[in-house]
């Protein structure tokens, strides 16, 4: 039977601040898998989360045994591409001040020293900001809507610019959408939406030029909501979970190991002919119409039979 087999293999994962999110589920599905994880993690939440691990704060058990073993963690702020972009005043900032290398070019360039040239397989983009998120869109400013294009859909295109050239063929590269790229979510502003549709048509376009180039696949997921600590900065993040858990097709909510698990697939060789795909995690919810009835679709698990 065919298995999923990271030994020997490298993964970067772009976006990971704590265990709460689905980047750290990605990361602990990877590493279970036997891959070597290296992360990236946003500069005002680096200290934090390297106490966190020093301190046995976060949820370190992988699935079936063993404990997580993070290969290195880089300091990242994809919203710059190289040094010049980073503005002067950034760099008084008491969370940026004195560090080097956290630019998307400044991460290519230390992986390539700490690994070698060809030392990645896979990519995971788990990057989203919208400073804007709870304004509406006509409400929204031309700079919140293009910081959140920035940092949530460029920022893809940035790493598999300048990782790509670091991956072996056969690597895999693999982002978190959300369903505001195709449906209306209300309450899911400030351009975000706009966002992540463009991260959707730009996997497609990347599957084509990574594909050509460098062999590397290119696909995305579109994941149901989750309650994790930055997505609190939407506000409305409970009531999103509770209509998908009560009109999802098959009733409830996906979890963050749903969404680690199909990234581990579409990342693996078992994937090997998937590319410029968005792939729905979310019970089904992308499908439904309407709102659900129980009278319309009943709960198999509290219906009784009759007799015929």
């Amino acid at each position: 039977m065919p298995s999923i087999d990271f030994n020997g293999k490298r993964a970067f994962v772009a976006g990971v601040g704590d265990d709460r999110g689905y980047g750290w589920a990605i990361v602990k599905a990877l590493a279970g898998a036997g891959a070597r994880v290296c992360v990236g993690t946003w500069p005002p939440l680096l200290t934090i989360f390297q106490k966190s691990l020093e301190r046995g704060k976060l949820d370190l058990g992988l699935p079936g045994s063993g404990v997580l073993e993070i290969e290195k963690i880089y300091p990242l702020d994809a919203v710059y591409d190289t040094p010049s972009d980073v503005p002067a005043e950034l760099m008084e900032d008491k969370r940026y001040k004195g560090l080097e290398g956290f630019t998307v070019q400044g991460v290519a360039d230390a992986i390539r020293r700490d690994h070698g040239p060809d030392s990645l397989d896979v990519i995971v983009h788990s990057l989203a900001n919208g400073p804007e998120v709870q304004k509406t869109l006509l409400e929204t400013s031309r700079g919140g809507y293009l910081a959140a294009v920035s940092a949530s859909a460029y920022s893809m295109v940035s790493l598999v610019q300048r990782l790509g050239p670091l991956m072996r063929p056969g690597g895999a590269a693999v982002s978190l959408s959300y369903l505001a790229a195709e449906r209306v979510i209300p309450g899911y502003g400030g351009g975000m939406s706009s966002a992540k549709a463009a991260l959707e048509s730009d996997t497609r376009t990347l599957a084509f030029e990574a594909g050509r180039k460098w062999g590397v696949r290119v696909n995305t997921i579109s994941a149901g909501p989750l309650a994790s600590r930055a997505a609190k900065a939407i506000g409305k993040i409970d009531r999103m979970v509770t209509y998908y858990q009560e009109n999802s097709a098959m009733g409830g909510v996906n979890t963050a190991a749903d969404v680690a698990n199909a990234a581990l697939f579409l990342c693996s060789p078992l994937a090997a002919a998937i590319t410029g795909t968005t792939l729905h995690v979310d019970n089904g919810y992308h499908i439904m119409g309407m709102v659900a009835e129980s009278t319309l679709a009943p709960n198999p698990a509290t219906t009784t039979p009759t007799e015929g």
